[in-house]
């Protein structure tokens, strides 16, 4: 009996050892301010589920921005849902000592003040399975408080020039185009908010002017009666009328709450609700439905939250130098946790994490002086996604183990897979999908992108006429990797998306042989191939001939459908895919100096941006790399084009950093991941941009999050490379997922492997140390 009780207890020892070890190591990357903030952009973000805030105490003023995943209006804005203002009497922040914290092991912000013998605790969170937020305020006195929803939005509001880069219509904003009001009033003691769109929308514009009217029917539409809200409740409070002020530059109203008498402690709740109805006494009866689920779970709700938060930071990690914290080894370490919070914040959105800000964009004055715009204003769009740069954002969640973050992305995908069909049957009269660079959330093309300046014609139906658009294609076969990865890593049932992929291949198959024909009389070149023209190397090399960026996808996509079990692929599909592998055309390569490398692409016209396809093939394709054919090939293109010399940078969505780290050259790696993943110019560290985008800058976070990764560990079939472009001056800490439902932890101390995990242990024999000097 004694034994069987020091058994038990050695074992919980153990078990809370280790999760304290844990719990320490994720809790020395907390942000922690002891000032105050100037405003809105020295915000700190805090989220769950699918909502995301910007908090900060300005003046000793509690406020946040709040939004939620899937908000977006009439004209694609994706509008925030309010701004929150909290205010204490007498007041415990308005002097004395302060300190802000984001707490990142339990996902929440907590904020105390002290103010002579008066103090406060204040503690931000939001419900990882409900739409709830939390502010919970627990003082040592009793105290008055005052909470306002303040809203912008109070009235019809004018799109003025350049605001219109924050919703679908661009640089074609209509005169006397408006963002349209939200309903916001008392009810008893509560305030209930709503936005409520209209049945035409900017769905309907965009369908009638590229010719689809007569299949509109057909087309994912998430905008026609979109309706987002909530309601804000808090117990022992009454309502105090409206005010109204000015923030930033803007003007706004203020419904405000009052306590009825001074309490020690407060919980203000905001509960969401997003529905497509025409019916608004619907959308508040399941408005309220949403508050008392929360009810039910309410003892339970922050205890769950908290467990998700645990869970998530034990799933994976990648702590650098943890023990020296004034390194810039640290803070590339503290950064890269500090990211994977912000899209852990939109786990479960009914829409994806967002390239150019995500749910954490604020006023636009602090980011640019000259745009003094509202704050639902953000550059490049709200519905309308840019593939190119989506896709930094989901690669890095695959070796992050977050597979459950995936889905919003892929779920963008195969509402709209419909959508790309019609446009290859209606435009060109064959099957295959066809989705464009510059995408609305329901399928189409950009609006303003589709008709470069405003032309009266197209030049051509189905083909954005943006220079730096037109044929650009091939970017959702990196979204068909993705599909394809989840299931090699984790062994996921992949059916729904196995239509997809085929749908998107399909399409450069048939479609480059119809092209073909419009030309001549042979849908093939000589050697029985593709040609793949008018194509473009990304945005950059353009009016392409067999463009190597399409041509890496293509046989990779085609060879890694042929490798699938005939659960997915039949005999009939097998052969289908391998004559479209049969019929694609090889990567070309050039001679520069006597170097070889390889070429952007067969022939091109112009080069129109800044990117370089020509190293695709390396990363995302892994055709070239380290132990594979070409390598010289490869090295010699980063070395010696001129253009990806030119081109080089650390800037935005730049992947220097990541092909440096595939090519093994660990210096260059270094010094590019250091200048990408190193405290931002803003209060925030992670808070990166504007660059090519905004800020926050989401793609700049994420291809700096897979350099890390990739400077770690790579992966090849079944081998699993540690530590290829490491430097050994780093020590690190990590655990990341492998293929074939592997997890790898590995520790380098001191230019030492102190331990390897890998669990399942027979993936032991596939691991390979490729830096020499360990």
């Amino acid at each position: 009996m004694l034994k069987n009780r020091f058994s038990f207890l050695l074992s919980c020892i153990l078990f809370f050892t280790n999760v304290l070890i844990n719990a320490q190591s994720i809790k020395d990357y907390n942000i922690i301010w002891d000032t105050q903030s100037k405003n809105s952009g020295e915000s700190m973000p805090c989220g769950g589920g699918d909502i995301g805030m910007n908090v900060w105490v300005e003046n000793g003023d509690l406020l946040f921005y709040f939004s939620r995943s899937g908000t977006f209006d009439e004209n694609n804005t994706l509008l925030k849902l309010g701004r929150f203002r909290v205010r204490l009497d007498p007041n415990p922040l308005q002097a004395g000592t302060f300190s802000q914290k984001l707490n990142l092991e339990e996902g929440c912000i907590e904020i105390t003040g002290k103010n002579g013998s008066l103090s406060t605790n204040i503690r931000v969170w939001v419900d990882v399975f409900r739409p709830v937020i939390h502010v919970d305020v627990a003082n040592n006195k009793n105290i008055n408080a005052e909470v306002f929803y303040e809203s912008w939005r109070f009235d019809d509001r004018l799109i003025r020039a350049k605001e219109g880069n924050q919703c679908s219509y661009k640089w074609a904003i209509p005169e006397g185009q408006k963002t349209l009001k939200d309903e916001i009033n008392f009810k008893g003691n509560d305030i209930v908010f709503y936005h409520h769109n209209q049945e035409t929308t900017i769905f309907d514009v965009t369908v009638d002017d590229q010719g689809l009217k007569h299949v509109k029917d057909q087309i994912y539409n998430p905008l026609k009666n979109l309706t987002f809200g909530g309601k804000v409740q808090a117990a022992g409070m009454k309502p105090a009328g409206v005010q109204t002020g000015t923030y930033a530059d803007t003007d706004y109203k203020a419904w405000k709450l009052e306590s009825e008498k001074p309490l020690r402690s407060y919980q203000f709740n905001i509960y969401l609700h997003t529905e497509q109805t025409a019916d608004m006494a619907q959308w508040e009866k399941n408005l309220q439905q949403v508050v008392a689920n929360a009810e039910k779970d309410k003892k339970k709700a922050k205890e769950k939250s908290i467990q998700w938060w645990n869970d998530l930071w034990k799933k994976s990690f990648v702590f650098i130098q943890p023990n020296d914290h004034q390194s810039k080894a640290f803070e590339i370490g503290q950064n890269y946790q500090l990211f994977r919070y912000m899209l852990a914040c939109n786990a479960y959105g009914t829409s994806p994490t967002k390239f150019n800000g995500g749910l954490f964009t604020y006023d636009p004055c602090f980011v640019d002086t000259s745009y003094r715009f509202t704050p639902d204003f953000r550059n490049w769009g709200g519905g309308t996604h840019t593939a190119q740069n989506q896709r930094l954002v989901y690669f890095p969640m695959i070796k992050n183990g977050d597979f459950d973050m995936l889905k919003s992305q892929f779920d963008f995908y195969t509402k709209i897979l419909k959508t790309a069909e019609l446009r290859s049957m209606v435009y060109w009269g064959h099957k295959g999908a066809c989705f464009t660079e510059q995408m609305e959330n329901f399928g189409l093309p950009n609006l303003s992108e589709n008709k470069w300046l405003i032309r009266t014609e197209y030049p051509e139906p189905g083909v954005e006429s943006n220079p730096w658009l037109e044929y650009e294609w091939d970017t959702v076969l990196e979204f068909c990797l993705m599909m394809l990865d989840e299931e090699r890593y984790t062994g996921k049932d992949i059916t729904e998306y196995i239509p997809f992929i085929e749908s998107c291949v399909m399409f450069f198959d048939i479609h480059y042989q119809y092209l073909a024909m419009q030309r001549g009389s042979n849908a093939l070149d000589g050697n029985k191939k593709l040609v793949l023209y008018p194509g473009s190397g990304c945005e950059t090399y353009k009016m392409t001939t067999n463009a190597s960026s399409t041509i890496a996808a293509l046989k990779v996509i085609l060879s890694r459908l042929l490798e699938l079990n005939d659960h997915y692929v039949d005999a009939g599909k097998q052969e289908k895919f391998q004559q479209m592998l049969d019929r694609i055309p090889d990567i070309r390569t050039r001679s520069i100096e006597n170097k070889e490398m390889i070429a952007p692409a067969w022939l091109w016209e112009r080069i129109n941006n800044e990117e370089s396809p020509q190293l695709y093939p390396v990363y995302p394709w892994g055709i070239y790399g380290i132990g594979k054919p070409g390598l010289d090939i490869a090295l010699n293109t980063w070395k010696y084009d001129p253009e990806v010399n030119k081109f080089k940078s650390h800037v935005g969505w730049k992947q220097d950093a990541i092909w440096a780290a595939r090519l093994g050259l660990t210096e260059e790696a270094k010094g590019l991941a250091i200048r990408k993943m190193e405290k931002s110019a803003t209060r925030f560290p992670a808070f990166w941009g504007p660059g090519f985008d905004w800020v926050p800058d989401h793609n700049w976070g994420g291809s700096g999050m897979i350099a890390i990764q990739e400077m770690l560990m790579q992966t090849d079939g079944d081998e699993i490379m540690l530590f290829p472009a490491w430097p050994l001056d780093w020590d690190v800490h990590f655990k990341m997922y492998a293929p074939y439902n592997t997890t790898v932890e590995c520790k380098l101390k001191g230019g030492k492997i102190e331990m390897i995990k890998v669990s399942p242990e027979s993936r032991k024999k596939d691991i390979k140390i490729i830096n020499g000097s360990l």
